[in-house]
């Protein structure tokens, strides 16, 4: 014990041989050190009969001075002893802490267990040890803190202690170089410095990299922003450049590509409005060349109107006044919808209405029309008509029907009674181009002659009407057109056709329409009730 006591000053170490029930030191006591921090040796605790060893911090009663004691169990045969040794931090014990470790301590704190004071537990204490850096010494370096467990003399509590402990680097550097020669001190100092250096030129290369890198950013994003106002200002030739392969030039790609895409759409735009308004001038064309403004015939009322599917249609009606009395009615449909049946439309009205100053036979126009349109119409074009000649003398209509929709006759049979029949004669449509058509077109044509009284209808359309296409894919029909002519035989004409109208737009619904409807209606009636033709955009 003296050698280890000799290694500390002021150390003090005792041997006890006691009783578990911690009575005063016996015979078996050696003491070593000069014990002057207490005037008591300490007792054998009662907790240290189960425990190995332990560490409190110890405060003199009365000289303000912290002392470490530590305690471990002795057992020798049967008897036990204990070994106490407390180290009074003084300032020589501080002092050679400094010396050999580069640390000042500077104070020292207890939680649960506290400090032992004489006899008495005291909890949560600091205790500083007067090294704080008042007048005349200055500390430097960096604060740190050192946790250790702790335990109550007395009580045997357990708990955490703390030293508070300055770090000097002047002293540390001191301690790493003592007793080594100046040339390795150099060089260890080189290297010190050589490795600041070499984090300082990290960290300025960092720095260069994050600048380089936001300017790169806020580069490319202000030319986005430069590029969106001139796309504004309707500058769509412009690109922007793309420079490097990451998600901002992907970016800048996508930025060109819908650039791109943007003035294509806008030349698609612009060529679909120019469509929009040439087939509004061919629309406009078109209807002109429909009946306008007031039709008068002595002894005939009529009413007619024509709606195109679409902009334009290939449907086509027309009345000719062959003389005072007599009246050609011209219904035709050209297979097709749009412009093409449009243009076919307008020159089947030239032939027509030439044929008809030559021909009086509705028969014999149609086929003089076949024979002129076959030539001229493509191999996927047809023309289906229903020329009929109506004699208010003879009170006879005379007609023709080249593959068309029949003709519709409303009559009376007595009084309340009227029927309705379908006339269809045979014929083929105009225009097919097949070998020997012309012969087979002469021997399927036929001519027939109906009579009529005063009050008879006559209704012709075009297929557009009868097969109008619900949402269920089922067709209007010309048996529900027949009951609708029957049932408002007596109703005004302009009635009449407004009503058949309204009833297939009704039985279509949200459906498409799919083609051109067309309807013709005129009644023979004494009293010359003058008709007005209507022609209807869609």
């Amino acid at each position: 014990m003296e050698s280890e006591a000799g290694r500390y000053p002021g150390a003090s170490i005792v041997f006890l041989e006691s009783p578990i029930d911690g009575a005063a030191p016996g015979r078996g006591t050696q003491v070593s050190g000069p014990w002057a921090h207490t005037s008591d040796l300490p007792k054998f605790p009662q907790w240290l009969s189960t425990s190995d060893e332990s560490v409190v911090m110890t405060e003199v009663m009365g000289r303000s001075m912290l002392a470490a004691r530590a305690g471990r169990r002795v057992d020798i045969g049967q008897r036990r002893a204990v070994v106490i040794a407390d180290l009074p931090l003084t300032g020589s014990t501080i002092r050679q802490i400094e010396a050999t470790s580069g640390t000042v301590l500077l104070e020292a704190a207890a939680g649960v267990g506290g400090f032992e004071v004489g006899t008495e537990s005291v909890s949560e204490q600091t205790i500083s040890l007067g090294r704080s850096g008042g007048a005349g010494e200055t500390l430097d370096g960096l604060s740190w803190a050192s946790f250790f467990d702790l335990r109550d003399w007395v009580t045997g509590e357990q708990g955490l202690g703390g030293l508070t402990f300055q770090v000097r680097p002047a002293g540390f550097y001191a301690l790493i170089v003592q007793g080594v020669d100046l040339n390795f001190a150099r060089a260890l100092l080189f290297v010190l410095f050589l490795v600041g250096a070499m984090f300082l030129a990290i960290e300025a290369a960092a720095l260069t990299m994050g600048f380089t890198l936001a300017k790169s950013i806020t580069g490319a994003v202000h030319e986005l922003f430069a590029g969106t106002e001139r796309i504004r200002r309707g500058d769509l030739a412009h690109r922007i450049r793309v420079e490097t392969g990451d998600q901002l030039g992907e970016l800048a790609v996508s930025f060109n590509t819908m650039t791109g895409s943007i003035a294509g759409l806008l030349e698609q735009a612009e060529e679909k409005r120019r469509l929009e308004e040439e087939l509004r001038i061919a629309r406009d064309i078109q209807m002109s060349l429909l009946p306008q403004g007031t039709f008068s015939l002595p002894g005939l009322t009529v009413s007619a109107s024509c709606i195109p599917a679409r902009e334009v249609g290939g449907d086509y009606y027309d009345f000719v006044p062959l003389d005072d009395r007599r009246l050609g009615v011209i219904v035709a449909d050209v297979s097709g919808k749009g412009t093409s049946a449009a243009f076919y439309m307008a020159e089947l009205k030239g032939v027509l209405l030439s044929l008809s100053r030559i021909y009086q036979s509705p028969r014999r126009l149609l086929i003089e029309a076949n024979r002129i349109l076959s030539g001229n119409l493509d191999s996927r074009t047809f023309i289906t008509i229903l020329y009929a000649v109506l004699d208010l003398n003879d009170r006879t209509l005379t007609y023709a029907r080249a593959g068309h929709t029949p003709l519709i006759h409303v009559t009376s049979k007595g009084v309340g009674t009227v029927c309705s029949r379908a006339l269809a004669p045979g014929g083929v449509a105009v225009g097919w181009g097949l070998e020997n058509m012309q012969e087979r077109f002469k021997g399927v044509l036929e001519e027939r002659t109906v009579t009529f009284s005063d009050g008879d209808l006559f209704a012709l359309f075009t297929d557009g009407i009868t097969e109008a296409m619900n949402e269920g894919l089922d067709l209007f029909g010309e048996d529900r057109l027949c009951r609708l002519l029957e049932e408002h035989a007596r109703s005004p004409l302009e009635t009449l056709r407004k009503r058949i109208v309204g009833d297939v737009t009704g039985f279509v619904g949200d459906a498409e329409q799919h083609d051109d409807m067309t309807l013709v209606l005129f009644r023979v009636d004494g009293s010359g009730v003058v008709g007005q033709p209507v022609v209807r955009q869609a």
